[in-house]
């Protein structure tokens, strides 16, 4: 399995709104063609997290496919009321958001 997680801003008001527009968007078949197994959304003052589990780091191409289907757009846009890159000055995709992991763990590995 693979995994991304993107850092935010947001405020915490906002987390009915933003868990509206993902159920949305996962409802529809955009996480399959992802490749998205789960998605986990979290805040911490002033702070969002946007986990995301893959079946496998496919070097990305499958969410490079989706950027362009109108959905992934759609909800791009839906959610820039709600969250900030939390770096204005050097965002300029989701890559730049994106934390790096720096040591794993998991059971029985």
């Amino acid at each position: 399995m693979h995994s991304t997680l993107i850092v935010a801003r947001m405020q915490p008001e906002s987390e009915v709104d933003v868990a509206q527009l993902f159920t949305d968007f996962d409802r529809t078949e955009m996480p399959r063609l992802m490749g998205t197994r789960r998605r986990q959304l979290f805040h911490y003052r002033g702070l969002y997290f946007h986990l995301q589990d893959f079946d496998a780091d496919n070097g990305g191409t499958l969410i490079e496919k989706a950027r362009t289907d109108e959905r992934f757009v759609r909800i791009s846009e839906d959610l820039k009321p709600y969250i900030e890159a939390y770096d204005p000055a050097t965002w300029r995709s989701p890559a730049d958001a994106m934390a790096t992991r720096f040591y794993n763990w998991e059971a029985g590995a």
